[in-house]
């Protein structure tokens, strides 16, 4: 594992945001979904899609708050463009389980 100075963490600005809306990804190569994510005045609403589909459903997901990178470059992800990338770790099975706040916060708070 190679070492990062406190200035290298703070050049990745990941902030939290609270999904208003989620579609399946069909045209993605692996199974995905579509989110579309509020980060608060500052930022706005920014779209990407993950391959969250082992634990996660669109209905599932509005309303939900999710850490996610919002200084990356956009990519073009198949025929949908990604904003952000969304935060998560892979369990067992290897699914995705996504990184939340385990309260409510405000929108476009800043990780620590």
């Amino acid at each position: 594992m190679s070492e990062i100075s406190f200035d290298d963490f703070l050049k990745v600005d990941i902030r939290v945001g609270t999904v208003l809306r989620a579609e399946p990804y069909p045209e993605a190569r692996k199974p995905a979904i579509k989110l579309w994510i509020d980060f608060g005045a500052e930022i706005g609403e920014k779209k990407t899609s993950a391959q969250i589909t082992a634990h996660y459903t669109p209905e599932g997901l509005v309303g939900k708050q999710v850490l996610a990178v919002v200084n990356f470059p956009p990519r073009q992800i198949g025929k949908f463009m990604s904003e952000v990338l969304v935060l998560g770790t892979t369990e067992q099975d290897g699914g995705i389980v996504l990184v939340r706040p385990d309260q409510n916060v405000p929108n476009g708070g800043r990780l620590h």
